[in-house]
């Protein structure tokens, strides 16, 4: 059975920049659709802000595995009723993938409990990202790192077992860590840190 999969997009770049709607003339939330749809294992549909209910019905979203939300222009916008209706069917299990400027969306906010406003800095410094399930189809054929106390790495994997580079975490405190790298990416993907008892 397919991942049922629904992107949901404002739709409003597209409809007010003439130079957005010259790259994505059926919309960006079309375009991400399209992509995903390239994968036999992925069934994708849209939504959009314009539509009843933001195209979010409670009947749609219990037939939804996946949500891809792109939001940027006017997160006010949507309804509280909908953002608590995809709040339950995340809690349910649904998964949400937050994308662009989704982090200042009420879904987004809602689930995270805080307002989510960033600060930022362009200094050249690491990001960490903390996968919640390692395990996930998502993190497949993603190999890991993992970090001792002594603050260095080893890369290991069943499908490269012997391709270890040793790697550094400076400035963290004792910790272990893991990180996921997907291969041919230098960059990486998830990890998850933990402090050491």
């Amino acid at each position: 059975m397919p991942i049922r999969t629904v992107v949901w997009g404002e739709n409003i770049h597209e409809q007010t920049n003439e130079v957005v709607r010259s790259i994505y003339p059926n919309g960006m939330h079309n375009t991400i659709a399209a992509a995903l749809n390239t994968e036999s294992a992925i069934e994708a549909t849209t939504a959009t802000l314009q539509e009843p209910e933001h195209g979010l019905s409670v009947e749609r979203l219990a037939n939804t595995d996946v949500l891809l939300w792109w939001g940027h222009k006017d997160h006010g916008a949507v309804s509280d009723e909908v953002v608590e209706r995809v709040a339950k069917r995340v809690w349910e299990g649904m998964g949400l993938i937050v994308l662009h400027s989704g982090h200042f969306s009420k879904i987004f906010k809602r689930l995270m409990g805080t307002p989510c406003a960033l600060k930022w800095r362009e200094a050249g410094e690491r990001e960490r990202v903390w996968a919640i399930n390692p395990r996930h189809p998502i993190a497949e054929g993603s190999k890991r790192i993992s970090c001792s106390r002594t603050r260095k790495c080893m890369a290991s994997s069943s499908r490269f077992p012997s391709r270890s580079k040793p790697c550094s975490s400076p400035g963290l405190p004792a910790v272990k860590c893991s990180v996921r790298v997907s291969p041919g990416v230098a960059a990486p993907v998830t990890s998850s840190i933990s402090a050491r008892p």
